[in-house]
C-alpha cells in the first residue's frame, strides 16, 4: 500500500476540513483581522516546517504563536531569547549524578512539540545556532550523544526588525531553516476597536481550548503529504527557484531546501482549499513567504538597508513570477 493510500485510509477529506477549520477558527478568534497570518502558521505546522514572524513590537507576533500552540493538545515551551541566553538553555546539558556516578542529560526547552522562540534576534549568533540541528534534523547532539525531539515538531520564532537596537541579524543558514517568514502588520481600525472592547477584562487565550492532539496533527500531516503534485508543477517550482539564482539583482538566490519547502507548503495550501492536487496558483501564492527571507539583493538593487532590501526582493519576485512560464493543463 502506498503512502497516499495509507493516508487516505485513516483520515477522510471531511475530517481534514473540519479539523483544520476548527484550528483556523480558534486561532482567528484570538488574532483579529489577520486570516492570512493564521493560515500561514497552520501551513507551517502541517508541512513540517518552521515559521518566522517578523514585525514591530505590539502587533500580535507572540500572541499568534501562543494561540497556535493552545489549539494543539501537545507539549509547548516558550523561550525568551535574551543576550545572556546560553546554547545549553536551549538544547540541554549533561549534569553529573553523584549517586549513579555518571553524567545525565537534562533536556532543554527545545524538547517540545511546539517551541516558541520569542524575539530570537535578541540573543547572540552562538545561541541562535543551537536551533539549527533541531530545526533541520529534528535531533540534538550533546557530548557526542543524539537526542531526538518529539513529533510533530514546530518552531515559531518572532523577531523585531533589524533597525531596532540590541538585535543580531539572523545568519543565512538560520533563515534558510524557516519554511516561511510573515509579517503581522497593523490591524485595521475596526479590528483594533474591537480589540479594545473585548480585551479590557478578558484574555482571549484563556478561552481557547485545544481542538487536536499531537497524534491527530500527525494524521493531518500525512494527509497533506499525500496531495498530488504533477511533474509540470514541480518543474514550475524549480524554474522559479532557478530564476532567483540567475537574477542579476540578487546576490543569493533560493536554495534547493527552499524549493522543497515551497512544494511541501503548496500541498498543505491545496489541502486547506479542499483539493487533492496542487495548482500553479498555490505555488505563486506562497512564493514570497517561502522565498523572500532567503534572498539577498545586490547593493545596486536596494540591498544597502533592510527596508530597501525587503522592497527590492518583493519587486524582484513579482517580476520572476510574471516571467516564468506557468504550466497549463491540456484540454481534454
Amino acid at each position: 500500500m502506498t503512502e497516499q493510500a495509507r493516508a487516505r485510509g485513516t483520515l477522510r477529506a471531511e475530517d481534514f476540513a473540519r479539523t483544520t477549520d476548527a484550528i483556523l477558527g480558534g486561532v482567528g478568534s484570538v488574532i483579529d483581522g489577520k486570516p492570512e497570518a493564521v493560515r500561514s502558521a497552520l501551513v507551517c505546522l502541517l508541512a513540517e516546517g518552521h515559521l518566522l514572524i517578523e514585525d514591530v513590537p505590539g502587533v500580535g507576533k507572540t500572541m499568534l504563536a501562543r494561540a497556535l500552540a493552545a489549539s494543539v493538545d501537545a507539549t509547548v515551551r516558550r523561550i525568551q531569547f535574551t543576550p545572556d541566553l546560553l546554547p545549553g538553555d536551549v538544547t540541554g546539558v549533561s549534569v553529573f549524578n553523584p549517586v549513579e556516578r555518571e553524567f545525565e542529560f537534562k533536556q532543554g526547552a527545545i524538547f517540545a512539540n511546539i517551541v516558541i522562540a520569542d524575539e530570537i534576534n535578541r540573543s547572540s549568533p552562538k545561541t541562535q545556532s543551537a536551533l539549527l540541528e533541531a530545526m533541520e534534523e529534528r535531533q540534538v547532539t550533546v557530548d557526542g550523544r543524539t537526542h531526538y525531539v518529539p513529533e510533530p515538531f514546530l518552531v515559531v520564532a518572532t523577531q523585531n526588525p533589524l533597525e531596532m537596537e540590541g538585535t543580531y541579524a539572523l545568519p543565512e543558514a538560520q533563515r534558510d531553516r524557516f519554511m516561511m517568514r510573515i509579517s503581522m502588520g497593523y490591524p485595521d481600525e475596526r479590528s483594533e476597536a474591537l480589540m479594545l472592547r473585548q480585551r479590557d477584562t478578558l484574555n482571549p487565550l484563556d478561552q481557547l481550548s485545544a481542538v487536536v492532539s499531537a497524534e491527530q496533527v500527525t494524521e493531518l500531516i500525512s494527509w497533506a503529504r499525500a496531495v498530488h503534485v504533477a511533474p509540470p508543477i514541480e518543474d514550475y517550482a524549480v524554474a522559479l527557484a532557478h530564476a532567483t539564482r540567475t537574477h542579476s539583482d540578487l546576490r543569493l538566490g533560493a536554495s534547493p531546501r527552499a524549493t522543497l519547502q515551497l512544494v511541501r507548503a503548496a500541498k498543505v495550501w491545496a489541502a486547506l482549499d479542499g483539493r487533492g492536487f496542487v495548482i500553479p496558483d498555490d505555488i505563486t501564492a506562497l512564493l514570497a513567504p517561502v522565498f523572500a527571507h532567503r534572498l539577498i539583493p545586490t547593493r545596486s538593487a536596494g540591498g544597502a538597508r533592510a527596508r530597501g532590501a525587503a522592497d527590492a526582493i518583493t519587486t524582484i519576485l513579482e517580476r520572476i513570477a510574471s516571467s516564468v512560464r506557468v504550466p497549463i493543463a491540456p484540454r481534454q
